[in-house]
């Protein structure tokens, strides 16, 4: 009875190990993505402060805008364990409006209430090219993928240290990168 339990128990413990993973991105028969709702669970890679990605125009922004990244926790996991970003792999970027003047604050930036949305998902049998990026819209409907033409996919191939994606901005993950040996130059 005893060998028969262990072995019960065993085979439970090796089929949920091998389960697939329920936070990767879910669509609609559209192909829309669906947001997921707790995002804010998942890991939380960065924030970057009044970042941009070409020429900065004219003077900084008195408020810059914060960016939030966050990587489902399966992706993050196979992340550590390979250098490398596995299929339905979904980042969502938190774009915040900041303030520097409120409350007791006379000094420095936080974020604000007022923010936008969007992804970028990582789906070979969905998408030819394997990654593509999504709007999500605020009121929490499904968001439209991005065109081809939006800037997103050329700089993010061109740019993306490792696979289509900037974890030279990660500095919880650059490390392992360059560990593994995934991580390709981004130097100019």
């Amino acid at each position: 009875m005893k060998r028969v339990f262990v072995a019960g128990f065993l085979m439970t413990v090796v089929a949920l190990g091998q389960a697939p993973s329920q936070d990767g991105p879910q669509f609609t028969k559209d192909n829309r993505l669906v947001p997921p709702a707790n995002y804010r669970e998942w890991i939380f890679l960065s924030s970057g402060l009044g970042m941009t990605y070409g020429p900065a125009d004219g003077a900084p922004s008195d408020n810059p805008h914060f960016d939030n990244v966050f990587v489902n926790p399966s992706s993050y996991k196979a992340f550590l364990a390979t250098g490398t970003w596995p299929d339905k792999t979904m980042f969502v970027l938190e774009v915040r409006s900041s303030a520097s003047k409120g409350s007791i604050n006379q000094g420095g930036h936080y974020q604000t209430e007022d923010f936008r949305l969007s992804a970028e998902v990582k789906d070979s049998s969905r998408f030819k090219d394997k990654w593509e990026f999504f709007t999500l819209p605020a009121n929490g409907q499904p968001g439209e993928m991005l065109p081809r033409t939006a800037g997103c996919f050329a700089c993010h191939s061109k740019n993306g240290a490792v696979d289509n994606t900037f974890v030279q901005f990660y500095p919880t993950l650059l490390p392992v990168a360059k560990a593994k040996g995934t991580l390709k130059s981004t130097e100019k």
